[in-house]
């Protein structure tokens, strides 16, 4: 059955891929949805065995490098984390498959598409479980390179070119350093399997860990979209929207949180990284917050939101809140995912366009994505009792109720991102559903609800997203659930926290984040709908201008970026490309080769001048080389006579010459 779990996405991309002539349209449908859909099955089956029973299956299948005391074997382990990880990776996998079915009904090429959406099945599957860090990192280039084949599936859009070789490009970044950090492992441990590296990471020097950590930590930053190495994720909305909910709401961009949630047993013990995380996490959450809020491309509001969320998780496994930080993760994907398919559905309506600026009083039109959207909305701003309310509002408290000074800040740092993403939301719901149309007239003549592949995982995502937290929330962070007993994370005694968290802090504090988010968004309605003048003669004025400028241009992080670090790396590239790379190639190669040989018998065929003297000259030079290499330590006073002698008589034919030349020349 496990071994099920991995391969069966990879026979089904296979199928679709080199079969798919043979399969049709039809056929490709059936074979990859079916087989991502049993695979979700047995992914529940497993869920329950091994989570519920602690019962840690490991499959291995054969060593793959054998060199001495390092040893790396296939070897798959089924542990609470990685049961944990398949659930949001193979429903929303498998609701992506049934929708596209529908939203790809029109696209010619249904059989690469579909085989693209399961090998990037497989590769997730293959990063979660694998059982060391060389396999896990298979997995994470796979999905890199699924990810850049799936962005650019539009291939002859040169926008989407664009983003799939940004995304493919700043991912690079973050491999270098998890590249760097393997290697600091291995070079420190002798080893890369997580059972070797976790129990003897109390024993490394802090300084080491805290070093392999950032590299880890850089690695997890550019798969995760945190601040600095974000810039391809709102750029990765030109793919098309099934491909956005898959990839950059669910399963791919929770990546690099997964790495940092296995690695707790290792960065448990450097307190200088969990503060770094913890900054990290609250100003990707209050910057792309910020950033969304200005933005008018419905898949860019969303993209942004997906990173605030990520930033919340790294706030958590700054706290040393891994339980609480995997529970966002997989709430955080039945929601995302739902926002991003209702937004599919919403643009799929109105003939492919994104702007929400034009759109308006969709609601009579699509009252089911209205409703879906709203559902995925009110979990995303954690409205009590919906799925977002029992992960996201725990990490608030969790941070204040760490009772240190970063700590605290980060809690007011992240309740503003909160009231941030409740005002985008509003945004999103009322322009798009509530507000006056503001399309064109084709828009509303054609615009209808999908069909039966399109609507069914909205019903389906909607019921996670107000069901699920509550169903799950004590088995995650239920005080003193043992669904984790079997050490797939680890929390240090001394940094746990969630006993102060839920029952040391005033009910003020807990209440805090959503009184401003509603006292917010009724300021918001009230402004916009009430008193537009006022908002548009601020907008007009100066600072407006400005301040609408600057997050509308994302805060200046890409321009700072493409002047500064992609140019200069340009320009060193291409010098680099024609002095060293091509330049040695070039004169090492065979093009060097030919010009070294011409040029040598160039230089051979002009010491043939036919004069004697020459020659003599000639003759002379090869007597003193021949005595300086054989017999250099030999030389005595006759020999240095005879040396000396022979240097006379070439000074004087290299004289007669000189004379003969010039008189030959007067003479003309």
């Amino acid at each position: 059955m496990y071994l099920s779990i991995i391969f069966l996405p990879l026979l089904g991309s296979t199928v679709s891929g080199f079969f798919g002539r043979k399969s049709g349209v039809t056929g490709s449908h059936i074979i990859s949805s079916s087989s991502v859909v049993i695979t979700t099955i047995l992914a529940i089956i497993a869920f329950f065995e091994v989570g519920f029973n602690n019962n840690t299956v490991s499959i291995s299948l054969f060593d793959w490098i054998v060199s001495e005391s390092f040893n790396i074997v296939w070897n798959f382990q089924f542990d609470s984390l990685t049961v944990s990880m398949l659930i949001p990776v193979l429903v929303i996998s498998s609701l992506v498959h049934i929708y596209s079915i529908g939203y790809m009904s029109s696209d010619p090429h249904n059989q690469r598409f579909f085989s693209y959406l399961n090998l990037f099945t497989f590769m997730m599957i293959l990063l979660v479980t694998g059982n060391n860090y060389l396999l896990m990192f298979v997995g994470w280039e796979g999905v890199g390179v699924c990810s850049y084949l799936l962005v650019s599936f539009w291939f002859t859009r040169i926008a989407a070119n664009q983003s799939s070789i940004s995304a493919f490009l700043t991912n690079r970044v973050g491999d270098c350093f998890l590249v760097i950090g393997m290697l600091g492992l291995l070079w420190t441990l002798g080893n890369l399997d997580y059972s070797t590296i976790f129990s003897l990471a109390p024993y490394i020097n802090t300084n080491v860990v805290t070093i392999i950590g950032i590299c880890l930590l850089i690695g997890a930053m550019a798969k995760s979209a945190q601040i600095g190495l974000h810039i391809w994720l709102p750029m990765a909305m030109e793919g098309p929207t099934p491909v956005s909910a898959l990839i950059h709401a669910a399963t791919m961009v929770t990546a690099g949180v997964y790495l940092l949630i296995r690695s707790s047993p290792l960065i448990e013990y450097s307190s200088t990284l969990l503060l770094i995380c913890l900054w990290l996490g609250a100003i990707t959450t209050l910057s792309s917050s910020m950033i969304g809020l200005f933005q008018g491309d419905i898949k860019k509001i969303i993209a942004y939101s997906t990173m605030s969320q990520l930033g919340m998780m790294v706030v958590a496994i700054g706290l040393s809140s891994y339980n609480v930080a995997l529970f966002h993760l997989i709430n955080h994907a039945f929601y995302k995912g739902l926002l991003f398919l209702g937004a599919g559905a919403v643009i799929h309506a109105v003939g492919d366009n994104q702007d929400l600026r034009k759109y308006g009083g969709l609601i009579h039109w699509l009252p089911l994505t209205y409703s879906v959207i709203l559902i995925a909305s009110l979990s995303l701003v954690a409205f009590p009792f919906m799925t977002g309310f029992y992960s996201k509002d725990l990490i608030l408290e969790s941070s204040y109720g760490q009772y240190h000074f970063p700590s605290i800040a980060v809690y007011f740092i992240a309740v503003i991102g909160a009231i941030f993403t409740t005002l985008y939301s509003v945004k999103v719901l009322y322009l798009t559903f509530i507000a006056n149309p503001n399309g064109s007239l084709n828009y509303y003549k054609n615009a209808h609800e999908g069909n039966i592949f399109m609507s069914l995982p909205l019903v389906i995502l909607a019921i996670f997203s107000i069901y699920f937290g509550f169903l799950t929330k004590d088995i995650y962070v239920g005080l003193g659930s043992g669904f984790f007993n079997n050490n797939s994370i680890f929390i240090h005694p001394l940094h746990e926290i969630l006993i102060s968290a839920e029952f040391g802090l005033s009910a003020i504090i807990k209440l805090l984040p959503f009184i401003l988010t509603v006292i917010a968004t009724g300021f918001a309605i009230v402004l916009f709908e009430f008193y537009p003048s006022l908002t548009n003669s601020f907008k007009l004025t100066n600072l407006g201008y400005n301040i609408f400028g600057f997050f509308n241009q994302r805060l200046l992080i890409e321009l700072f970026v493409n002047k500064y670090i992609v140019d200069l790396t340009l320009k060193l590239g291409g010098q680099t490309t024609k002095i060293l790379d091509r330049g040695s190639i070039e004169l090492i190669g065979p093009f060097g080769a030919e010009k070294l040989l011409l040029s040598a018998g160039k230089l051979i065929n002009s010491l043939s001048t036919g004069m004697v003297t020459n020659y003599a000259l000639y003759i002379i030079i090869g007597i003193i080389v021949y005595l300086m290499g054989n017999n250099f330590y030999l030389f005595d006073i006759n020999n240095t006579l005879l040396l000396s002698i022979l240097c006379i008589n070439i000074f004087i034919v290299i004289l007669s010459r000189e004379r003969r030349n010039i008189s030959s020349s007067s003479l003309l």
